[in-house]
């Protein structure tokens, strides 16, 4: 599940050999002798402005077989801030599938107060970011290539051609066993895990496959071994899209912007069935373009608005101007979140994923049967089980999605208003879960980043160690960003 986080927060600047830095056993791991030491050099990842540490570790691409092609991870270490820090790191494992850790170091002041005596590992996916990436970018910055959502498949199975890559390799268990390989290399003993959507189940994954290495473990927007790509997705966002409305239909100031938006949205959504030529201002260039929108591809926008409670805020002025044939709010809001996620996310690993270990769990019949009566519809389930019919079939272990039960200490955050992992996600996680706390943050999105009970909550579980003392409530007084009822903003 994509965050949606632009790409371009990492340029790793050499400082030459005089910076060179081997780390190895002096933070409490296996000996220099058991396992291969990486060599880190000084480096800057942008949107940070601490100095980090950057390197590769090399990994068979076929961890079974120990032979033939090597893949080159990226490997980031940002240092604590405490001369004698503590001996586990905090691990991010990023989203998507498909996003590459490295690149979202933009979120670390988030964790500061962690980084205070513990450094912060990243390590980008074996096919994200700069370990051998899946790439697979439409291209095109003009409406009409953006929205002609007919070719994406056709693309992806290109693409998929086109690969230096054995794409049944790159799944979940064997990335995590990548993570334990890297672990061990810098000497870390243990490890404190913070997943964030789909890196949920990279932890819960790790939990289950390594559980003597994990020290704690932090799951915002629990995505647990239940849930199935994108399965559960229509329900899940219709879900988020009737608590939006809902806001708007008892808030006084919204309500009157914009009168019966339910039923104009839906009378809409009717006409989109048909797809339509709409003509624009392009949002970047200024110029006039025409292109055709179709209902999936309308969907699909609103959809990502509603990741981040802050873009919810702007739903119901885009919804009122579309309804009325304005499509400008539209199209700006769409080239941006477009923008985001192309340069975000290596989309050849989200397939990978999702066609090997989901895909396989679900049938035309139930994609069909949990879309009935949303919006969103079976489209999006129905394409990817297409596209994962000629994917090439990978092997996972055997009961891999039977439920990960663990005794780790585990911190469960859940934002109210998430269209994809909301609460009901984590306390099904949480049932296997002995020694876990789950805390639904109200007012938010997809993960709880934007609220300082939340990080605070995520600080004393890594100081601590434990969930006995934390406090289950969290943002009493959070709630929903006011309504934009209008371009200048909400009413005052």
């Amino acid at each position: 599940m994509p965050t949606c986080v632009p790409r371009g927060f990492l340029r790793a600047l050499a400082l030459g050999l005089l910076g060179l830095t081997l780390v190895s056993c002096n933070r409490g791991g296996a000996s220099a002798a058991e396992t291969p030491r990486i060599a880190l050099k000084p480096c800057r990842l942008e949107g940070l402005a601490p100095q980090a540490q950057c390197g590769t570790y090399e990994v068979f691409e076929d961890r079974v077989a120990k032979s033939g092609r090597k893949l080159s991870l990226r490997v980031v270490v940002v240092p604590a801030l405490a001369a004698q820090p503590q001996p586990d790191p905090l691990v991010l494992l990023a989203g998507g599938p498909g996003q590459a850790a490295s690149r979202m170091a933009f979120i670390l002041p988030a964790v500061e107060r962690i980084r205070r005596h513990r450094d912060i590992l990243l390590v980008d996916q074996r096919g994200t970011g700069d370990s051998h990436p899946l790439d697979c970018d439409p291209g095109g910055e003009d409406l009409s290539a953006a929205f002609d959502d007919s070719q994406s498949l056709p693309q992806m199975k290109k693409c998929l051609g086109g690969w230096d890559a054995d794409v049944r390799q790159y799944t979940t268990p064997v990335a995590m066993d990548d993570l334990d390989e890297v672990r061990a290399a810098l000497g870390y003993e243990k490890l404190n895990l913070w997943g964030i959507s789909y890196g949920t189940r990279a932890a819960l994954v790790y939990m289950r496959q390594h559980p003597e290495r994990v020290r704690t473990a932090i799951l915002d927007g629990v995505a647990p071994m239940s849930m199935y790509l994108p399965l559960y997705m229509p329900r899940d966002g219709q879900l988020a899209v009737d608590l939006l409305l809902a806001h708007c239909e008892q808030d006084a100031a919204c309500a009157k912007a914009y009168p019966e938006l339910r039923a104009r949205t839906e009378a809409l959504l009717s006409k989109l069935e048909t797809p339509r030529p709409i003509r624009v201002v392009h949002p970047l260039t200024g110029a006039p373009e025409e292109f055709v929108l179709s209902r999936q591809a309308f969907l699909g926008v609103l959809r990502s608005q509603l990741y981040n409670a802050n873009a919810a805020s702007l739903v119901p002025l885009m919804l009122d101007r579309a309804s009325r044939d304005d499509w400008g709010a539209f199209t700006a809001v769409a080239m941006g979140l477009l923008k985001d996620m192309r340069r975000g996310m290596s989309h050849g690993l989200y397939f990978a994923v999702t066609c090997a270990e989901d895909a396989p769990f679900f049938d035309r019949a139930k994609v069909e049967a949990e879309a009935k009566g949303t919006w969103f519809g079976a489209d999006v389930g129905l394409q990817t089980l297409s596209l994962c019919q000629d994917w090439p079939r990978a092997t996972l272990p055997a009961g891999y999605r039977e439920p990960v039960v663990s005794d780790v200490p585990t911190l469960l955050l859940s934002g109210e208003l998430d269209p994809v992992t909301p609460p009901s996600w984590a306390e099904d996680a949480k049932r296997t879960l002995s020694r876990s706390l789950h805390v639904v943050v109200p007012g938010v999105g997809h993960n709880t980043l934007g609220a300082d009970c939340s990080l605070s909550l995520m600080q004393q579980l890594v100081a601590s160690g434990a969930v006995e003392g934390l406090k289950p409530a969290c943002g009493a007084n959070l709630t929903r960003p006011p309504v934009f009822t209008s371009f200048a903003g909400p009413v005052p």
